[in-house]
């Protein structure tokens, strides 16, 4: 058997296909369940309207708590609140909530009610969107489109992982020709992920807009909300609008899943080594690690040999750090998928005042740089925190499930070709 043949035979884990969706459903469900609450805040952070200090078109005078001026640069996500005297589309196409008189006098209890509206209903950070959303909209809205991801996420992780899978071991894939080793978690979890999102995308609009929406008082009313808004999309822009947002989606999880995927393996290689050292001397043995072909079938056999234990400490360290770090790198990429999912969402509420092209609408490079220009750095990685407390755990949990699956899959194979034999 030449080294090539060895080297896949050593890679092939004998788990089959029925077997790797099993695992990655199951990974998919529990990472849903726990993550989706940080998701709901991601969505509503990045969706938050800005609201400069100084504005070119109307006048700069705002209020704050124990001070009255003019009721003209309140905050647009007011809303219709008790209140509220009348409500406007201002001339930015944005719903301004009017508390009190435009000119004085003003009443302070009018002034203090809009302020603390304005607090209540602004998002400043991770746990302080968790808070208030739990309390001003009640705990389920925390979980509002689980049903739409769970409906996304189990196909999109039985595409993706067991697509990686293939593509990263199999003597049929293109990538072990014409690639190097070190490089085809690179290649692998990128052309995954392009199937996987290029299969989900319409589902993924469908949950975004979902989770950004705030004005029906049911979970069955949002969700006729988000599908009635779905259907106007589709019949002003035809089916292709459910896709809308598709390329700043690969532009997000293509590098996303590269580095995820590069950085997977080399952490669960780190601590593969790290575990056969700390046995060699601990054994009184000479620990050699190896070079091409012999690493590779070393490291195999180790992690063949690890329990589930070892397998779920090793896979789960190793994908929160690599979640983690290729979480924050892709930030901005996530910020301008969800304003542009969200566009005709807006557009929508506040009618045909919005018919003038909008920054979300311009090619992705544009929009990234008109957020850097208008909002700088902080801006273009708005949710960020979010984002990572909710990839970093999500990528733990998926891919430890995934391999922990897959290993307790093996043994069950392995027993029953034992007793075939037997027999």
């Amino acid at each position: 058997m030449s080294d090539k043949a060895a080297a896949d035979a050593a890679d092939a884990d004998g788990v089959t296909v029925v077997q790797k969706m099993l695992s990655a459903t199951t990974g998919s469900v529990l990472t849903s369940l726990l993550v989706t609450p940080l998701d709901v805040v991601r969505v509503r952070l990045q969706s938050q309207v800005h609201i400069p200090t100084k504005s070119p078109r109307r006048p700069s005078t705002t209020f704050a708590a124990g001070s009255l001026t003019q009721f003209r640069d309140l905050h647009p996500n007011l809303g219709i609140t008790t209140c509220c005297r009348e409500v406007f589309w201002s001339s930015n196409a944005a719903p301004l909530c009017v508390a009190g008189p435009t000119v004085a006098p003003l009443n302070p209890a009018d002034a203090a009610c809009a302020v603390e509206e304005v607090e209540r209903r602004t998002i400043n950070s991770t746990w302080d969107g968790l808070r208030k959303i739990s309390q001003n909209e009640g705990p389920r809205t925390l979980w509002r489109g689980l049903s739409p991801t769970l409906v996304m996420t189990i196909p999109a992780n039985v595409i993706y992982f067991a697509g990686y899978d293939w593509m990263r071991t199999a003597q049929a894939s293109p990538f072990r020709k014409f690639v190097r080793d070190e490089y085809i978690p690179l290649v692998a979890g990128a052309s995954a992920r392009i199937l996987s999102a290029i299969a989900v995308s319409p589902i993924e609009m469908f949950r975004t807009r979902m989770q950004a929406a705030s004005h029906t008082a049911s979970a069955a009313g949002h969700f006729r909300e988000t599908l009635d808004g779905l259907h106007g999309m589709v019949a002003d822009n035809g089916v292709r609008s459910l896709w809308r947002g598709l390329t700043l989606t690969l532009w997000r999880d293509v590098p996303f899943s590269a580095i995820y995927w590069w950085g997977y393996e080399y952490g669960r290689n780190v601590i593969t080594d790290v575990r056969g050292r700390t046995q060699a001397r601990s054994d009184g043995s000479e620990f050699s690690m190896g070079r091409g072909e012999e690493r590779i079938r070393r490291r195999s056999r180790s992690r063949s040999q690890e329990n589930h234990t070892e397998t779920l400490v090793d896979s789960f360290l190793a994908g929160a750090g690599s979640g983690a770090v290729a979480a924050f790198v892709t930030t901005p990429f996530d910020v301008g998928k969800t304003r542009q999912q969200i566009l005709q969402h807006t557009k929508e509420e506040i009618g045909s005042a919005a018919r003038t092209v909008r920054p979300e609408e311009k090619s992705m490079p544009r929009f990234l740089w008109h957020i850097f220009q208008e909002q700088g750095v902080s801006g273009l990685f708005k949710g960020w925190t979010a984002r990572c407390l909710k990839v970093a755990p999500a990528c733990a949990i998926m891919i430890s499930s995934y391999e922990v699956g897959k290993k307790m899959a093996t043994r069950v194979n392995e027993r029953r070709d034992r007793s075939r034999d037997e027999t």
